[in-house]
């Protein structure tokens, strides 16, 4: 478990530092608010998670994959199918599942509540790929156990997954723009900065859409798929219309945003909306 550990600990510092430095010298557009408060929150927020998984999760993902394995639990210990079959069945299942909780993150108000916290960020790059909610977090694992042990899924299978949705999440928060034909052939598989940045506008018609962390499939197939902001991703405004930037990017704050009374209509003010949110009054 060590080893599976460390691995995925040089994966998501290797894959950080890379987007950092890439969105540092070739930032997509210019940031509001800057880093080092942004930073600061956002990584004590990510270390405050890691804790709080380790004691309440201690096994982490593989290692309850490891368990079912060896107890012969779920259904791929229970039928004959091949190990890279049943593996890659686990990774879309798991994939897919990512995709439906961030939807459902978006449309129930009690996890409105915890999710908001991660789009209140006023500014997107890297660091807002780690900046959760511990609440979220921890519902989030329990949810992908549940799965795990459910599908049996192998330990390998659960370690991609695990290693690509991180690796995912940071690429497409990052700061960055790739050129137009190379950005175009990229998101037909992977969702790539430009199409996760159109779920961070404060127009909840394109927060509505673009829910994927990794595959970009899922919103194409279920309908939730916006090309392009209608502002531009110059002049598009992110971050939450409620939330003062300069509030969100204080930890304590970010902390206590599910706990406040945060008036809030959801509602795209203008004409064309696709979606009608009701108030978050409760």
């Amino acid at each position: 478990m060590d080893t599976i550990h460390a691995t995925r600990l040089a994966f998501f510092f290797g894959i950080f530092a890379a987007m950092a430095l890439f969105e540092i010298f070739a930032p997509g557009r210019p940031l509001a608010h800057g880093r080092k408060n942004r930073w600061f929150t956002s990584w004590s927020l990510v270390v405050l998670d890691s804790i709080l998984v380790r004691i309440v999760f201690p096994l982490g993902g593989v290692g309850i994959a490891y368990w079912a394995t060896q107890e012969s639990i779920g259904l791929f210990n229970w039928i004959e199918i091949p190990l890279w079959l049943a593996g890659m069945i686990s990774f879309f299942v798991l994939d897919w599942s990512i995709w439906f909780t961030h939807v459902l993150s978006h449309k129930i108000p009690f996890l409105w509540r915890f999710h908001r916290v991660h789009h209140a960020d006023p500014d997107m790059d890297v660091t807002t790929a780690i900046r959760f909610h511990p609440i979220e977090i921890l519902l989030s694992m329990g949810w992908k156990t549940i799965l795990i042990i459910a599908l049996g899924a192998p330990p390998l299978a659960v370690l991609i997954f695990e290693i690509v949705l991180n690796g995912g999440a940071l690429f497409n928060h990052t700061n960055i723009r790739l050129p137009g034909l190379l950005e175009k052939a990229v998101r037909l598989l992977i969702v790539t900065p430009d199409m996760h940045r159109v779920h961070h506008s404060q127009r909840m018609v394109e927060t509505d859409s673009n829910y994927g962390f990794s595959l970009s499939v899922w919103d194409r197939l279920f309908g939730t798929y916006t090309d392009q902001p209608r502002d531009g991703h110059e002049n598009m405004k992110i971050g939450l219309e409620t939330i003062e930037g300069e509030k969100a990017e204080k930890l304590i704050f970010s902390l206590s945003i599910p706990f406040r009374h945060i008036r809030e209509s959801r509602r795209d003010p203008t004409p064309d909306t696709k979606s009608n949110w009701q108030s978050d009054n409760n």
